[in-house]
């Protein structure tokens, strides 16, 4: 069964303490998401896709060989910008699926959220390169597919199945994504437009480092993450055969003659003292 937030932890607005870590740190998340948002079609037409920048775009040529395959957006900036945001914002609510399967299955919801934030940082500072343009999407891309729906799954993972605070706790959690909506074209799109535009990257960048760190602080009061699905039953019997000999020897043989293992006919040692030592 999965274990929920501990009992009797009302410490954020009768929630667990954990929803205020979840709620403020899908706020920057947030922030920083529409933040780069925000500029990247007037940064595309106004600096990135025009010559000689363009040019410096690794990997470009190929990229829109394959847009017009899709899209065909013809030789204007403007359709050529205009098609690059639609995949992207496309691929943004596809890639969840991804993040759910390795949170699932391969790394746990935990670490596949710090896997995101990671890349979505190193998607928002990559933009500041030309060069590095296409593989700062993908890392956006990727990034957000991690950690925009495993972190609400946490957020359900703090109640009970019977706990009527989840609908609450939920409607705390997307006051924190709104307001880092609104804050995120105020902030990033002001400083992209007015300063700069790898000032407004910037930004958001900085934004999913706070998001990150706010994230990493707040473990210590969610509950632990259940079971991964995709290890099999002979697998897992597999990983504790292998896991037992090392920590019987650990444990209980380090004084002469050994008194709590035995060695069956495969030559693996098994434990045979007494339960609680």
């Amino acid at each position: 069964m999965t274990k929920t937030a501990a009992d009797g932890d009302t410490a954020f607005l009768g929630h667990p303490r954990a929803l205020g870590f979840l709620a403020f740190s899908e706020a920057w998340e947030r922030f920083s998401y529409y933040g780069m948002q925000a500029l990247l079609v007037l940064y595309m037409t106004k600096q990135l896709l025009l010559s000689p920048q363009v040019e410096r775009i690794a990997g470009f040529e190929a990229f829109r060989g394959f847009l017009e395959a899709i899209y065909h957006p013809g030789a204007s900036t403007q359709a050529t910008a205009s098609a690059i945001f639609g995949l992207y914002t496309s691929l943004v609510y596809l890639t969840p699926i991804l993040g759910g399967f390795l949170a699932d299955k391969v790394l746990g919801k935990t670490r596949t959220i710090i896997l995101g934030a990671l890349l979505m940082s190193a998607g928002h500072f990559l933009m500041a390169f030309d060069v590095s343009f296409l593989v700062a999407l993908l890392c956006l891309i990727l990034g957000t597919g991690c950690f925009k729906g495993n972190i609400a799954g946490q957020v359900g993972a703090l109640y009970g199945d019977k706990d009527l605070r989840r609908a609450d706790a939920f409607q705390i959690f997307y006051l924190g994504i709104n307001a880092g909506v609104i804050a995120a074209p105020l902030i990033a799109g002001t400083l992209g437009e007015k300063v700069g535009w790898h000032y407004g990257f910037g930004a958001a960048g900085v934004g999913m480092l706070i998001a990150l760190v706010i994230y990493l602080s707040s473990r210590r009061h969610l509950p632990p993450d259940p079971p991964l699905r995709g290890a099999s039953a002979s697998g897992r019997s597999w990983l504790r055969a292998r896991a037992r000999p090392s920590c019987c020897w650990w444990r209980c043989c380090r004084s002469w003659p050994p008194r709590c293992c035995a060695t069956s006919r495969s030559s693996t040692p098994t434990w045979s003292g007494p339960t609680g030592r």
